[in-house]
Parts: C-alpha cells; structure tokens; sequence
C-alpha cells in the first residue's frame, strides 16, 4: 500500500497524441518524471522535436518525438509502425490530441465539422484500434494495458462559446470511452476518460485573448488547472491504484460542474 508501489508508472511505456503543448504535455511530463519513457507525436515536427529534447533533459528521462498527422488512417498507420519498430509493447496510451473550431451558428462550416470530429472523435477510435496488438502484448489481469481519452467538460454542460462540433466531439468520446471499456477489459485493457475544464493552453488561449482572469473568477476554486491536477489524475488511471476503475469520464475542472447552474457571480 505504499504510494511508490500503488501509483507507480516507473519503466511503463507511453504514446501520447498530441503531447508537445498543453493537456497532453502536461500528461507527458507526470510520467517522464516518475521514470515512464514516452513518446509524444504532433503534427509540427519541429515543435514536437523540440519538445521531447526539452522534457527529456529537464526530467532526465527519455522522451522520443514521433511527428504525425494522426487524423487520417494513412497517418495512423505511419505512427504504429514506427512505435512498433521501436517497442514490443506499451503500456498505456493517452488519445490527447484534438482540434476545435467555433463559428455562429449561422456561418457554422462542414469543413470545420468534419475537422473537429474526424480528429477528435473519429482518429481516437482508429488509433485505439490500431495500438490493440501493442496494448495487448504485455497486459495481464494484475498489470493491464492502460488507454486514457481526453474529452472535456463541454461535453458535459454547455459551453459560453459557439464551439458545436467540439462539445458535440467530447461527449461523444466520453460515451466512446464507455463502449470501448467494456469490450476491452475482457483483454485487460482499461480504458478510461478525463475531462479537463480551462487549464493553459494554445486552445483555449485563443478562446479566451490569453486572458484567463474571467475564467479564474468563475471557477470555485479560484484557478485553473495546472500540470499537477490532469497528470497526477493521469498517473492514478496508468499505476496500480486505477487497477479497478473502469469505463469512467473524470472530471478535473476545480468544481466548474458541480457549480454549474449556481450563480457563481452572485457570491
């Protein structure tokens, strides 16, 4: 029951998608410094380079760049081959990375629709899929395979911002999550979900001017999120400790949802 045993990720391999900048990031970084090897893909080889040689030095750890455009099958397939060239196994997977688009809903385009779900919902399951053999190879009843998705409270209340497809994406993979835990943890795979609320990113930023003030003194908590809340929440679901927790959309947005319809401005 000691907490190095239970919420051990040490020696695990991770893929996480998206994991040069925000969420995911932050996701990496938990691991790197608690003696996990982790790849990280994006989309811009350089940033995603750059990253990996930044984290592996600042956590003497090895992070290994894998530049990828995972919203095509195309794509998904170059990314398995080149983890699977390098590793015979890994251990858990975390589907980060996602898009989002915001537009009135009179102007509201297929091209951002089709953008938004084929990345965040769509590529989630492919990718999932793809990874089985490699999440399969080393699972075992007593030390399963981890996948981890990262939806969003806005697929669980509605968001202030016209961002549809988005909150429509999320909630579809908190109910993806679902339907795949079920089916997966008869191979010892758990599959489980976060959904983040405001935490620093180039995303939300851009949402908000990178002015976070409105969006601090409308959290109960008087914050957002920070590295420590999603990846201390991340290693729980990746260590012993999560061994039982199965199919479950955690929330991590310091009490946004379980204030929601109370007046915060009020108090």
């Amino acid at each position: 029951m000691k907490i190095e045993d239970i919420f051990s990720v040490k020696d695990k391999v991770a893929l996480v998608t998206g994991g040069s900048r925000g969420v995911g990031e932050m996701i990496a970084s938990a691991y790197l410094a608690n003696g996990a090897k982790v790849y990280i893909t994006a989309r811009k080889a350089e940033a995603c380079n750059d990253k990996a040689n930044e984290l592996s030095e600042r956590y003497n750890a090895e992070c290994i760049s894998i530049p990828n455009n995972a919203s095509t099958l195309d794509g998904i397939e170059e990314l398995y081959n080149e983890v699977s060239q390098k590793e015979s196994k890994i251990d858990i997977l975390v589907n980060n990375a996602g898009a989002a688009w915001g537009e009135p809903i009179e102007e509201f385009s297929e091209l951002g629709w089709d953008k938004v779900m084929d990345l965040n919902v769509k590529s989630m399951f492919f990718v999932t899929q793809k990874f089985l053999p490699l999440l399969k190879k080393g699972s075992t009843k007593e030390n399963p395979a981890r996948v981890i998705n990262i939806g969003s409270i806005d697929g669980i209340n509605t968001p202030a911002f016209e961002n549809y497809v988005y909150s429509a994406s999320k909630a579809a993979v908190h109910h993806l999550t679902r339907h795949l835990s079920s089916r997966l943890v008869q191979d010892n795979i758990l599959v489980n979900a976060i959904a983040p609320g405001p935490f620093p990113s180039n995303m939300l930023g851009s949402a908000v001017a990178h002015n976070y003030a409105p969006l601090v003194e409308r959290n109960p908590m008087k914050r957002i999120g920070t590295a420590e809340d999603v990846g201390g929440l991340a290693i729980f679901l990746s260590s012993r400790a999560g061994n039982f927790t199965v199919g479950e959309t955690i929330i991590c947005d310091g009490g946004l949802t379980a204030s929601s319809g109370h007046d915060l401005t009020s108090e």
